[in-house]
């Protein structure tokens, strides 16, 4: 088995960006991940581009991108630079890039990569599931609130009715000392 088949999710999920609306891996970190240089894996992919040709599998990062990501993330290792922009494979192209990258490893990595965007979808999906329900019991409970508000309106008009239809109490003669009228 390789060393590959031991790197923990997390460390596989924390190469995961959020690239021009796509969650994206980049070559040289899929490459380390398949045990393959980063060379190789363009190689392949530039032999078999029709396989990549739309942005919702591979796109390079333009230098603007480029520059961002590696000043807000410090993707690049000490001394590492490029000839050529990064290319940003998206779930649909890192599933394709089994096709073209043969190896066990990669295969074998791949398959645990697939199953990492997998879970994230899953995690996202149960997080608007529960700020669905958040929002639901707040409804429940501000219309609640509103009928709680109906409620004591209703109170009010019963009671004001109800003084209304009693007839007025009878003037009691007043006991006890009395002083000359």
């Amino acid at each position: 088995m390789t060393d590959n088949l031991l790197t923990p999710d997390e460390i596989i999920s924390s190469k995961i960006y959020y690239i021009r609306g796509h969650k994206v891996m980049l070559d040289y970190d899929l490459g380390e991940l398949y045990e393959v240089e980063t060379k190789h894996l363009k190689r392949q992919v530039r032999r078999n581009i029709e396989r990549f040709a739309d942005e919702d599998f591979m796109f390079e990062l333009t230098p603007d991108e480029y520059k961002t990501l590696r000043s807000h993330f410090g993707t690049l290792k000490q001394g590492q630079h490029f000839k050529y922009a990064p290319m940003a494979f998206t779930e649909l192209g890192i599933s394709m890039l089994s096709s073209v990258l043969n190896s066990t490893a990669a295969i074998q990595v791949n398959r645990r990569i697939m199953r990492i965007f997998v879970n994230i979808r899953k995690a996202l999906a149960d997080t608007i599931e529960i700020r669905l329900e958040i929002e639901k019991i707040k409804n429940e409970i501000f219309n609640q609130g509103k009928n709680m508000e109906i409620l004591f309106s209703y109170l009010d008009e019963l009671s004001t009715k109800l003084e209304k239809q009693q007839p007025p109490a009878e003037k009691r003669k007043r006991i006890g000392y009395k002083p000359d009228e």
